[in-house]
């Protein structure tokens, strides 16, 4: 276990550490020095507006990806799950969206809703809806939501197809039997049977949706218009690669990874208790 452990420390527990340092104190843009400033970065970010708007932005974000990916995600793997003809040609266009690079897929789907060139933008306009996500914060956010749901929900029907194989088909033709229609089995037996990998899913897209989206908000809107779009994990790009105000990134960095650990936390304590492992 040595190699992976190395990796984890290098990669993992070291930057988390130097990150809890470098947020105590206030530094040179050219690393020239530093100054130790105790607190005083987690309160000039936290009395911060424009943190406020990202936060908020964030929380939008985050759960309209983890919920539509996992929501969309569920319906595929159920249609596939029926499929007999041509399955494996269905569920293998179904995972290549995954193996797309969030930064090429931001790009994608900014070409299809370009207001002058993209596709899905001329149909808009056919029907009546001026579409420019350039100007209009809304439509900026809903086209970031849109792309990192089409990117990781590949991820999510993997996990929910090999659950729904994993039912043992005998359960669903005994309900059907005593009269369950497909929409009570579904809940009934389906749905408890895979509560635990959609845990496991729940708690992988809220991370994915916190730190695994910065290139596609990156190559779409930059986070804009007007900072419609900056989430935190943005936002902590444009201070302190951008703004070089290494000290106040740190700062963000530690209250990120705390807020994630404690929505996790939360996840295990209270949404755990409806899973039923069998």
């Amino acid at each position: 276990m040595a190699p992976q452990l190395l990796i984890v420390l290098v990669f993992f527990f070291w930057p988390a550490i130097t990150a809890l340092r470098q947020s105590l104190y206030v530094q040179d843009a050219f690393g020239l020095g530093e100054t130790f400033a105790g607190l005083a970065n987690f309160t000039r970010v936290l009395a911060s507006q424009s943190y406020h708007e990202a936060l908020f932005n964030t929380a939008i974000f985050s759960v309209s990806v983890a919920l539509g990916a996992m929501g969309i995600a569920l319906l595929l793997a159920t249609m596939a799950d029926r499929v007999l003809r041509a399955s494996r040609v269905y569920r293998t266009l179904l995972i290549w969206p995954y193996a797309v690079a969030p930064a090429a897929a931001g790009v994608l789907w900014m070409f299809m809703f370009d207001p002058t060139l993209g596709v899905l933008s001329r149909a808009l306009a056919a029907l009546g809806v001026h579409w420019d996500f350039r100007l209009n914060g809304h439509q900026a956010m809903a086209l970031v939501i849109i792309a990192a749901i089409w990117q990781q929900m590949s991820y999510n029907f993997v996990f929910f197809l090999a659950g729904l194989q994993g039912i043992p088909a005998s359960l669903l033709e005994a309900a059907a039997i005593d009269g369950a229609g497909p929409w009570r089995r579904f809940w009934t037996i389906t749905f408890p049977l895979i509560s635990p990998t959609s845990f496991f899913l729940l708690v992988m897209n809220t991370i994915y949706a916190f730190f695994d989206t910065f290139g596609t908000i990156d190559t779409t809107t930059s986070g804009g218009p007007g900072g419609a779009t900056r989430t935190l994990v943005y936002k902590l790009y444009q201070d302190g690669i951008v703004g070089l105000d290494l000290g106040g990134s740190a700062a963000q960095s530690v209250l990120l990874m705390l807020m994630v650990g404690l929505l996790t936390l939360v996840q295990f304590r209270y949404v755990e208790r409806r899973v039923q492992y069998h």
